[in-house]
């Protein structure tokens, strides 16, 4: 199996944190979540002299696309992939959220629409799609048995869950995507989050005061 590299960069006013996802031996790579102002993502591909070749958005709020415009305009036929249920988001400042937080954001895209059990090979290996909903309707986990990890967005946080007062957002939806997706993974699950330090399922199942495993 070969190594696989996933640098985070927390970027822009909210600490978003985006992801550059890579193999060793090949210049192909994921960019998940651009957020607000991406340079220190764009410049470390460049040093790195690797090929973007997605954008995957674990969920279209504003500060896990605000940056798509940019990559684009660096790679302007990058592909963008997001989940069925916000095929319209990325676009739409009221849906995103950008319209009522002062900085409207209209991303483009997307170019591929994702659902629950869609398998996207990068390098050697499959990441697979988990319909993770709650958050947004349209959350996603992207997810890698082999190299233990899930990358989760806004779903599950270190002794924390995403938000679930915006438009969209349900309590109880994203507490059965925790437990009925995320804490059955393996307890030694990296969980890589879209906000804070990454945690594991183990930890979380363990100890997460807002969903219980």
């Amino acid at each position: 199996m070969s190594t696989f590299n996933i640098e985070s960069f927390t970027l822009g006013p909210f600490e978003t944190n985006a992801y550059l996802v890579w193999p060793d031996g090949s210049r192909d790579a994921w960019i998940i979540d651009p957020g607000f102002g991406p340079a220190p993502l764009l410049e470390e591909i460049k040093k790195r002299e690797l090929t973007p070749t997605a954008i995957v958005l674990t969920h279209a709020h504003l500060d896990h696309v605000a940056g798509v415009a940019d990559v684009r305009k660096v790679w302007p036929k990058i592909p963008i992939l997001i989940h069925e249920a916000e095929k319209d988001w990325p676009s739409d400042p009221e849906r995103n959220l950008s319209a009522f937080s002062g900085m409207p954001v209209s991303a483009p895209g997307p170019d591929r629409l994702l659902k629950d059990g869609d398998v996207l090979r990068l390098g050697e290996l499959d990441w697979r799609v988990l319909h993770t909903p709650g958050h947004s309707p349209g959350s996603i986990t992207l997810h890698q048995p082999q190299l233990d990890v899930a990358i989760v967005g806004d779903a599950l946080f270190a002794g924390s869950i995403g938000r679930t007062d915006f438009p969209g957002s349900d309590f109880d939806t994203l507490a059965r995507s925790i437990r009925e997706r995320l804490y059955t993974l393996p307890g030694s699950t990296r969980v890589l989050p879209g906000h804070g330090e990454p945690t594991t399922i183990a930890r979380e199942r363990a100890g997460n005061p807002f969903v219980r495993g």
